[in-house]
């Protein structure tokens, strides 16, 4: 066993690492699965930004910890048969002519998917009772290890770490945002736990079904792709890890009445009756005004709300959720501080609401279209594509099953994070455990900026 501190001397003892092996499909793949796995417009975009961490506290134990990892490990292999660019790694091939790279998934390099199995002396009260969420989670995903979507090249694109807890157990998913959305994401670990609760019930591995299987084939707009070349030759030009510095991370939790509430309140007297204002779009606009507030800005300031939306149902012809990869929009609304919070919140929530309703299948097209014709690579952190100064950017979705899947465990206790794309003023929203329309935000914010938050009785009022 060794002990991981990826966080400082308080947690230099807490997390044990027990084992760690490497999964790949339980058979050879089939021969269209062995070659190369392109990415997309957006899955090319989001090579230097961070992987997706998800995971699922649960308030019981397995009585027999060595079989339920037998038991996931089987599930794994058989779910990467299904979501098979997960069993490989990202290759770079390389046109210094051009001065110009093309990054794809080789579905057949590498030992395959990652699963590690850890402890910590620590109960789910210990991980649940503070305010601000716990620091050892952060070591809960690939042990607090730090790495880029780009990493791929030598990293697992997913990872499953299991942490025992003195009464509970955490299950980790880190899954390569390059290669995946939450969307994806989400569709991945519903398999997973579906496939596991068949072989626990003693179906064998020939017999098992999934009830959604992932469809593939990167969205590019007419005449272009599979392939799309980057203005890099070397890694070193595009890839920037960032440190966001000392951050608060907290979750708020909105109640169905909150909810309620908030939508009555965006939709008074909008003198409008086509605006159709949703609970969740006026959350984002209550949370947009609570978090300017608080950071005390100047009214001629310009500030952004930027939220991530899925543009699966948007194109023309619509696509299923269980389309595999990167499908997602950054919808952006921008105004100067003194509208913002000079006004109510009906009108944040009509800009909001029009910025959303905008992200048509024209926006979504006319973006990727741009993208194609000029690509580039984001970064993570102020002033960049994804974050600006004053911004707030919201990611996540109320609507993503993130109870439904058990592994045998119940229904999980909580949904929480790793260190994964954090900085001041992001915010990732999900679905509140008691269902109902209700949503849990984690919110990151500098620690005086998180302070002022939590004194604007406004904001208290409607969040616990």
């Amino acid at each position: 066993m060794m002990n991981v501190s990826p966080n400082g001397p308080e947690e230099s003892s807490q997390v044990r690492l027990i084992s760690e092996r490497f999964v790949r499909p339980t058979h050879e793949l089939s021969r269209a699965s062995t070659h190369p796995y392109y990415l997309g417009p957006i899955d090319l975009l989001t090579l230097s930004l961070d992987h997706m961490q998800k995971g699922l506290l649960f308030q019981s134990k397995p009585q027999l910890v060595s079989s339920f990892l037998d038991t996931l490990g089987r599930s794994l292999s058989l779910c990467l048969l299904h979501f098979y660019p997960l069993a490989g790694r990202l290759e770079t091939q390389k046109f210094p002519d051009e001065h110009a790279c093309w990054v794809y998934v080789d579905s057949s390099k590498g030992p395959g998917a990652r699963i590690l199995h850890a402890s910590v002396e620590l109960t789910v009260s210990d991980i649940l009772s503070p305010i601000d969420i716990h620091p050892i989670v952060r070591s809960f995903f690939d042990l607090g290890e730090k790495a880029v979507n780009h990493d791929g090249h030598t990293r697992p694109l997913v990872s499953v770490q299991v942490t025992q807890l003195l009464d509970g157990m955490f299950i980790g998913f880190t899954m390569n945002h390059s290669v995946a959305d939450g969307t994806s994401l989400w569709h991945f670990v519903s398999t997973l736990s579906e496939i596991f609760l068949q072989l626990q019930s003693g179906k064998n591995e020939a017999s098992t079904s999934v009830s959604k299987r992932p469809v593939f084939g990167p969205f590019f707009p007419p005449g272009h792709g599979p392939i799309l070349k980057l203005p890099y030759l070397e890694p070193e030009e595009f890839v920037c890890r960032f440190d966001p510095g000392p951050l608060r991370e907290r979750i708020f939790h909105f109640s169905a009445a909150s909810m309620a509430k908030l939508k009555a309140q965006a939709q008074a007297n909008t003198g409008c009756e086509s605006y159709n204002i949703s609970s969740f779009q006026a959350l984002c606009a209550f949370l947009w005004r609570s978090m300017i507030k608080a950071r005390d800005v100047e009214p001629d300031e310009d500030t952004t709300c930027t939220i991530a939306t899925n543009i699966r149902p948007r194109i023309n012809p619509p696509l299923p959720d269980a389309h595999f990869g990167n499908l997602i929009a950054a919808t952006q609304t921008s105004c100067k501080v003194g509208d913002l919070l000079g006004r109510s919140l009906v009108w944040a929530a009509s800009r909001v609401h029009q910025g959303i309703v905008a992200q048509d299948d024209r926006g979504v097209r006319e973006f990727v279209n741009s993208y194609v014709e000029a690509p580039r690579v984001g970064h993570t952190g102020s002033e960049t594509a994804f974050y600006k100064p004053n911004s707030v950017l919201i990611a996540g979705s109320a609507r993503f099953d993130m109870y439904g899947p058990e592994f045998g465990l119940g229904r999980a206790v909580a949904v929480l994070a790793g260190y994964a794309n954090k900085d001041d003023g992001k915010v990732t929203a999900n679905p509140g455990r008691e269902g109902g329309g209700s949503v849990d935000l984690e919110v990151c914010l500098k620690p005086n900026v998180m302070d002022a938050l939590e004194l604007d009785q406004d904001f208290m009022s409607f969040a616990s």
